[in-house]
């Protein structure tokens, strides 16, 4: 004989193997080995082929911006591929055909730099096929890495194979496009002033410039006049007679004086000759006149005084004395010139700036370079006259400049001198300051014409900030800005003097050093590229390239040498339109969709990065925009909103969050906060988003754990059929089902974070989850009652894993295999599709919230009135209380339309409802006897069996559940 057990073991507790501790960490990889066996991402590709309703899915494609292959995964890289990865999933959920294939930039300095302190002296006797081979293994060691990676934060996509930038196919397509641009006119040669870092011996783009602090030496120099006094007027001239007459000029930057062509000044500027001091011998200085006080001051003049005033037109083609060559300096009129700062008057040499340049080519100056591709000067010999060479000759052009300045002071040129602190041009790469550098670059002319797609006459420039407005900009401010951008952007200077990247592969003839053109050869070369990649540039001889007896078409020459410099690697990767989108065959028909939607997603840098080179080469070969909708992200930042550095210390690694927390954890801290605005990222914050996914999981586990045995195919209710409370839940449920795909539709996916949270700590945990213990734990398993709780809970819990899934992609397929089993469940939540609002919830929610939203605002009453009891050691646990409640009007009828619920609703024993003149809420101590089960106060109360104390309600469960009544003892069961 056994003995009987006891009244609480009839209770029908939740139970699930849904685990409560997830040990992601561990749990997460075997998950990535089941995705991979089941090759998750072609059975994505498999199910967007699939029609919805007898329709082709719309496309919806968001064109990967290739990381650099140089390093492991920073929090960055993160944060973008979790973004990506959340548009991705949740456009293919919504029913959209959305491929993802992600891509690695591989050419440029960075990896050629690394490869050099590798290879060390051994580089120079190698030949360039070689080099090439030791990038591209340097470079494919971290496409293999930073895959790795990201697969482990969960990110789907093509990861067997990437694109990468270093292909065959795709070094074909980047030569194919720029030949594209050769072939329209676009492409000029020419001597220009472009960025040059000394330090990495190359031409630099304006999108490979950053701004930093630098100290240069503010000096004030003077040139002396020789032109006659008399061109800048008779009064003038009468005034300035037998005077020594200089001009002044204010440079941050004295080594560029050795380059100093001419004095530009303001033509509509008024100036002024002003003398140092009251002596009719002393020197007199022309500046312009808003700006003469300040610079008397700065240098140190003695009671200035303005002897005559003209226009700057009058300075037009007079003459001065370089102070330290001996070279004849030619006044200039130019309308660059500001009264900010300096003197007026703005020392200019052709070879080091832009605005210096075009006005060197207005006035015939000479423009030949002195600095050589390391930064060092050589003097020009036939302007220096001294028996040695000067202290800056052989010197680099930083180091030059104590040396420029004090030769100034020994020649008696030098008025003023200080230290500037200023912002100034850094490269990217090496974060050393650049130099402006006259050279022969390869350029891309922005004012090229061309024409609009109706045939009217426009300029490349034009045309691509016409396109810039037909793109969805979020934020709305990236229209401004990159329209602002392209607006006054110089000429795009595509030549990069290094040997890693794709070829500019022409053909120059030795005489003229025109190149050749020619469509048939230009085809031959890229197919050759195609075939043996771009070393086949180093490794086949012209001769083998050019067909017999080519001559050039400008001097008539027959012998022709290779261009060596390669491609600007923004645009290499600013043509992954065409070598992706356009060419990959799981790419190239979606692209090709006349209502397809290009997505870019990348950070705010790229407004003059990827966003704008890929503008570029999409408008003038294709005459559009590569994209539909630019989103963009800001940068992640640490808890004190300072950058992320090595030096301080204050990185957040992501792969290492996921090693301890979970590249769920990862995940969550991604979608937690607006992307759109800078992010702040701390391992204190990690671990607070490792709490939250704590709550969020423990409300599934509770979900599931309530469906133990519920079979949705025989037992599911009809929502007709459900209670009051059921009916509000899942209309509840529906108003976030809709939030949520509006804001996945809209990208606002830091407001499914708090709304996901707050719909499972308050609606579910708090509120329902709490209510619903009495009927799921005591109600008779087969009840209506119950079975209309499980219901709701089971639709739901099917909602809500489907809604989470692209941001909890791990956990989110882990709860789907615990669901109640349903015939043609799909394998993956992943290959799900988001439940349609109405499949919630079948009507209209509003009337029904709008109700329930009365009901609360009386619970919330008796929430407070009960709490004032308990206070008052009146009452303990809301079952010791009965509830009385007086209304009038509408509210009256509504609660006692929902009388029978309300008792549940307030977790108390007893509701009643009652006619008054306002609301109000009494709280009493409960009438009647406890129930030993289910804890009620009942007003009958009974044995059952040997059973005390049980409530009819609780002796009808019972017996709905085949309990008889037990006697002293139960016969024992035999084995």
């Amino acid at each position: 004989m056994s003995v009987v057990p006891e009244l609480k073991a009839t209770l029908t507790l939740p139970k699930t193997e849904f685990p409560m501790k997830a040990n992601l960490p561990q749990n997460e990889p075997i998950r990535l080995k089941k995705w991979a066996a089941m090759d998750m991402y072609g059975q994505l590709r498999k199910a967007a082929a699939t029609p919805l309703q007898g329709k082709p899915r719309p496309s919806y494609l968001l064109h990967d911006g290739p990381p650099y292959a140089n390093g492991p995964l920073h929090l960055g890289h993160a944060l973008n591929k979790g973004l990506k990865d959340f548009v991705v999933k949740s456009k293919t959920m919504a029913g959209f055909d959305s491929p993802y294939v992600p891509g690695y930039d591989c050419h440029g300095l960075p990896i050629e730099i690394k490869v050099d302190e590798q290879l060390g002296r051994k580089k120079l006797e190698m030949p360039a096929p070689a080099v090439l081979e030791a990038c591209r293994a340097y470079a494919q060691k971290y496409v293999d890495l930073q895959t790795s990676q990201f697969e482990r934060l969960g990110v789907f996509g093509r990861w067997r194979d990437p694109y990468k930038t270093m292909s065959r196919q795709y070094e074909a397509r980047t030569l194919e496009a720029f030949y594209g641009f050769f072939e329209k006119g676009f492409v000029y040669r020419g001597l220009k002033p472009v960025y040059w870092c000394i330090h990495d011996r190359t031409a630099l783009a304006d999108a490979e410039i950053e701004y930093e602090q630098h100290t240069s030496p503010s000096i004030y120099v003077r040139y002396r006049l020789t032109s006659d006094v008399a061109d800048l007027g008779e009064e003038q001239g009468a005034a300035l007679r037998g005077r020594e007459v200089y001009t002044i000029i204010w440079t941050t930057t004295p080594w560029t004086l050795p380059a100093s062509m001419a004095v530009a000044f303001h033509p509509n500027f008024e100036y002024v000759a002003m003398s140092d001091g009251q002596a009719e011998d002393a020197p007199v200085y022309i500046v312009a006149a808003d700006l003469a006080a300040s610079v008397a001051t700065a240098c140190k003049l003695h009671e200035p005084s303005v002897l005559t005033k003209f226009p700057g037109s009058r300075l037009d083609r007079t003459t001065f004395q370089h102070p330290f060559l001996e070279r004849t300096i030619l006044g200039v009129n130019a309308d660059y010139v500001t009264a900010d700062q300096g003197t007026g008057a703005v020392h200019t040499a052709p070879s080091h700036g832009a605005d210096d340049f075009y006005t060197g080519v207005r006035y015939g100056l000479d423009a030949t370079t002195r600095v050589d591709a390391v930064g060092v000067i050589h003097v020009d010999t036939s302007a220096w006259k001294g028996a040695e060479p000067p202290a800056f000759d052989g010197k680099k052009v930083f180091a030059a400049n104590p040396l420029i300045v004090a030769l100034l002071r020994e020649r008696g040129a030098l008025l003023g001198y200080s230290e500037f602190q200023h912002s100034y041009p850094h490269c990217w790469r090496c974060h050393k300051p650049v130099i402006f550098r006259a050279t022969e670059q390869w350029f891309i002319g922005l004012e090229t014409p061309v024409l609009r797609a109706d045939g009217s006459d426009t300029t490349f420039r034009q045309l691509t900030i016409e396109e810039i407005g037909k793109v969805d900009w979020d934020r709305a401010w990236g229209q401004e800005r990159i329209t602002n951008m392209i607006a006054t952007r110089p000429d795009w200077c595509i030549s990069r003097q290094r040997i890693w990247g794709v070829p500019i592969a022409v053909f120059l003839c030795t005489k003229c050093n025109a190149p050749i053109e020619n469509p048939a050869l230009n085809a031959k070369i890229v197919k050759l590229f195609e075939d043996d990649g771009a070393e086949a540039w180093h490794t086949t001889a012209v001769g083998d390239l050019l067909p017999a007896g080519t001559t050039c078409a400008k001097c008539g020459g027959s012998e022709f040498q290779k261009e060596m410099d390669i491609l600007d690697v923004w645009f290499d990767s600013g043509t992954s339109w065409l070598a992706v989108c356009e060419s990959d065959p799981d790419l190239r028909d979606v692209y090709a969709r006349d209502d397809r939607k290009v997505l870019y997603l990348e950070g705010g840098d790229q407004h003059r990065g990827w966003f704008h080179s890929s503008l570029l080469t999409s408008v003038a070969l294709r005459g559009k925009a590569p994209y539909t909708n630019v989103a963009t992200a800001g940068w992640t930042l640490d808890e004190l909103g300072r950058a992320m550095s090595k030096s301080l210390g204050n990185g957040v690694d992501p792969v290492a969050v996921a090693g301890q927390l979970g590249g769920e954890i990862v995940r969550l801290w991604v979608a937690s906060i607006d992307f759109r605005e800078d992010m702040a990222a701390s391992d204190n914050l990690m671990k607070r988003c490792a709490d939250i996914y704590r709550k969020l999981r423990n409300t599934f586990r509770f979900l599931l754990a309530n469906l133990h045995e519920f079979d949705p195919m025989t037992q599911a209710l009809s929502f007709e059929e459900l209670a009051p409370l059921d009916k509000y839940m899942l209309a509840r449920t529906r108003e976030l089902n809709a939030q949520v795909l509006k804001w996945y539709e809209d990208f606002e996916f830091h407001r499914i974070y708090h709304a996901v949270n707050e719909f499972a700590i308050a609606d579910l945990s708090a509120f329902y989850l709490d209510v619903l213990k009495d009927r799921m734990y005591t109600f008779a398993p087969s009840s209506q009652a119950r079975r209309s709780a499980q219901t709701t809970l089971w639709r739901i819990t099917e909602a809500l894993v489907r809604l989470v899934a692209p941001i909890l992609s791990f956990t989110a397929d882990e709860v789907w295999e615990y669901l109640p089993a349903v015939e043609g469940r799909e394998p993956s939540v992943h290959l799900a599709l988001f439940p349609a609002p109405a499949d919630v919830y079948p009507e209209d929610a509003g009337p029904l919230l709008a109700e329930w939203k009365q009901i609360f605002a009386v619970r919330d009453a008796a929430m407070l009135v009960l709490e004032e009891a308990r206070q008052e050691k009146r009452i303990g646990k809301g079952l010791e209380a009965d509830v009385e409640i007086r209304a009038t009007g509408e509210l009256l009828a509504l609660l006692q339309t929902h009388a029978a619920g309300l008792k549940e609703i307030l977790n108390v024993s007893r509701v009643t409802v009652l006619q008054g003149d306002t609301l109000s809420v009494t709280a009493l101590p409960a009438s009647g006897t406890k129930c030993n089960r289910c804890w009620n106060f009942m007003p009958v109360v009974s044995n059952y069996g040997v059973w005390e104390g049980v409530c009819t309600r609780c002796q009808e469960a019972l017996e709905a559940m085949g309990i008889s009544r037990p006697t002293e003892e139960l016969p024992e069961v035999s084995a």
